[in-house]
């Protein structure tokens, strides 16, 4: 393949559909991660190791928060390091697509980071409340828990509705398979904004400031107990259409 310029082009009709994702990861974390894929293509990495990059900087992001005592300083460069690991996370599959290097190995190895980033990211607030909060009660160390359990079962029932959708499809044979897909909502787009990871990785340009900081990560546990709330409902229905039909 040629120039960066002709990487860029192959990458963009190499995107996964637009269906089901806010405006922060179509308009922001894409295109930064398309950039890197090229990046990446160019530097003779694999997506593999687009993976393990992705992991360095959001687990480095995390290990700073749970041992560094919070500034303005330490809020610039979290988000920062974590805005950047969200698009390598990106890049990582567009790197597959274009290269046609992806496997189940390449999609297990994205999938345990993403999980271990989820349960990270709650305990590294926790430790981070615990040790430099000054939290105006103790029930303050319960709410990394609530987010983290909505988080991660968020995560993991997505992830079995995926896999079992496609499962049942597939066995139901091509006409199901080949179900025309949902016109994109931009309407959708936006309400899923409170549920994207980049939006909620903003959160920690507040870490200068722990009170904004708490209010900021408080606001957005509860949207997430609703989405969750609402996915599940939604995920259960579908996959009950699927063996009714």
């Amino acid at each position: 393949m040629g120039s960066t310029g002709t990487v860029l082009r192959e990458l963009r009709g190499a995107q996964k559909s637009a269906k089901g994702v806010s405006l922060y990861s179509r308009y922001v974390n894409r295109p930064a991660g398309r950039v890197l894929a090229a990046g990446s293509y160019r530097a003779g990495l694999t997506p593999n190791h687009v993976t393990l990059i992705s992991a360095l900087f959001t687990y480095g992001a995390l290990a700073a928060v749970a041992l560094v005592e919070p500034s303005w300083t330490l809020a610039v460069l979290v988000w920062a390091a974590l805005a950047i690991g969200f698009a390598f996370d990106s890049a990582d599959g567009q790197l597959a697509r274009l290269t046609g290097r992806g496997g189940p190995d390449g999609e297990w190895l994205d999938h345990v980071v993403d999980c271990g980033k989820l349960v990270l990211v709650h305990t590294a607030v926790l430790i981070s409340f615990y040790r430099f909060g000054e939290l105006p009660a103790d029930a303050w160390l319960l709410l990394p828990l609530g987010f983290q359990l909505a988080a991660v079962v968020t995560f993991c029932a997505g992830l079995l509705r995926e896999h079992l959708g496609k499962a049942a499809a597939s066995a139901r044979g091509p006409s199901w398979a080949t179900t025309p897909a949902a016109p994109v909502s931009r309407v959708r787009a936006v309400a899923l904004l409170p549920a994207d990871y980049g939006v909620f990785c903003l959160v920690f340009l507040l870490l200068g400031a722990p009170g904004a900081f708490r209010a900021g990560y408080a606001a957005l546990a509860v949207m997430h107990t609703l989405f969750l709330a609402a996915f599940l409902a939604k995920w259960f229905r579908e996959l009950r259409a699927l063996r009714a039909g």
